[in-house]
């Protein structure tokens, strides 16, 4: 198990928040060529040519994902749509300005969040409407992955626009994949409740699927999030996962009581935070010896009856088998 990694000189570290922040090129050792510093140019046309002059995108509403960490992780499609549409709709302006300018990209930015999705939505949709190509990127990863962007998207197939998808980077995806947790159902369930009983009924809900569940969660809740996994889902192998794609990535391994002591006592990580949790444990079977001990401490306070389904329940056996070992126990006869 790797350890934490200290920080080096000269590095910025993330301060924890409970949003996954911009793309950053501290992420890993660039060892691409360097972008060229002018915008790409369509075979056949000028270096000088206008922008407007340029092969736009055919109208659409076009969902595009963009790095989690290390800038490098975009696609060259997604490079190319956003040099292409007429104007981008991002999360925070300045955030996605240093993305496009890493690769030379000028198009228009036009902020589209929580806060202003309900004045925006219907302008970008007016937009595409009217001929225009709009893409739809977050700060960091997939849009419409915890942030407002799925009732953008809603509305667009409501009203019978084009939609297209680039896929691309997913810090649920990556930390799925580096968890070595089964992969085959999964479920990702966003933020918990920030409240202790908030987030332990939430966990409640969630203990019986049999899927390996994907949470974020901040720093600063990450130990007592933990406790509440393990007690209310059970002591389940599990991951923490950090910096995903960044110099400084760390994935730790371990049941959910071990996590969370090493959290306690370590103190809050720093980064954007993942957790994976594995699906519920095959249960074991009870030994007769098991089932003896059982119902000789619930015969002590509970009726034969009362006690036999309490047993069962908990061994998970047939009630009727369990009634006919109490009997025994009482050294009575089954009418």
């Amino acid at each position: 198990m790797r350890g934490p990694k200290a920080a080096r000189p000269g590095t910025r570290e993330t301060d924890g928040s409970s949003t996954f922040s911009e793309a950053t090129e501290e992420a890993r050792p660039d060892t691409s060529r360097a972008p060229p510093s002018s915008k790409r140019t369509p075979k056949g046309s000028s270096t000088d040519e206008r922008p407007e002059a340029r092969n736009r995108a055919p109208a659409g509403l076009y969902v595009v994902a963009t790095p989690i960490g290390n800038i490098q992780d975009i696609t060259l499609r997604a490079l190319d749509i956003l040099d292409r549409v007429d104007v981008i709709a991002c999360e925070d302006t300045r955030v996605s300005a240093k993305l496009l300018q890493r690769h030379g990209i000028e198009t228009p930015l036009l902020p589209y969040h929580e806060h202003n999705a309900e004045r925006m939505r219907p302008v970008l949709l007016d937009r595409v409407a009217q001929g225009q190509a709009v893409a739809l990127i977050s700060d960091a990863g997939t849009p419409l992955v915890s942030d407002p962007g799925f009732k953008l998207v809603r509305q667009a197939i409501g009203e019978g626009l084009r939609l297209e998808m680039l896929p691309g980077a997913s810090a649920p995806i990556a930390a799925l994949v580096l968890s070595g947790l089964p992969s085959d159902r999964f479920l990702f369930a966003g933020f918990l409740d920030s409240k202790t009983a908030g987030r332990r009924r939430e966990l409640a809900e969630l203990s019986g699927l049999r899927a390996t569940l994907i949470f974020f969660e901040s720093a600063q809740r990450l130990a007592p999030s933990l406790a509440d996994m393990a007690a209310e889902l059970g002591d389940r192998p599990a991951a923490v996962a950090r910096e995903l794609t960044k110099l400084y990535e760390e994935v730790r391994h371990g049941t959910l009581d071990e996590l969370a002591r090493h959290y306690r006592e370590a103190g809050p990580p720093k980064g954007e935070i993942v957790v994976v949790i594995g699906p519920p444990l095959p249960a074991v079977a009870a030994t007769a010896a098991d089932l003896d001990a059982s119902l000789k401490t619930a015969l002590a306070h509970l009726s034969l009856r009362d006690a036999a389904s309490e047993v069962a329940l908990a061994l998970g056996l047939k009630r009727r088998d369990v009634y006919a070992r109490a009997l025994e126990l009482a050294g009575t006869a089954a009418p």
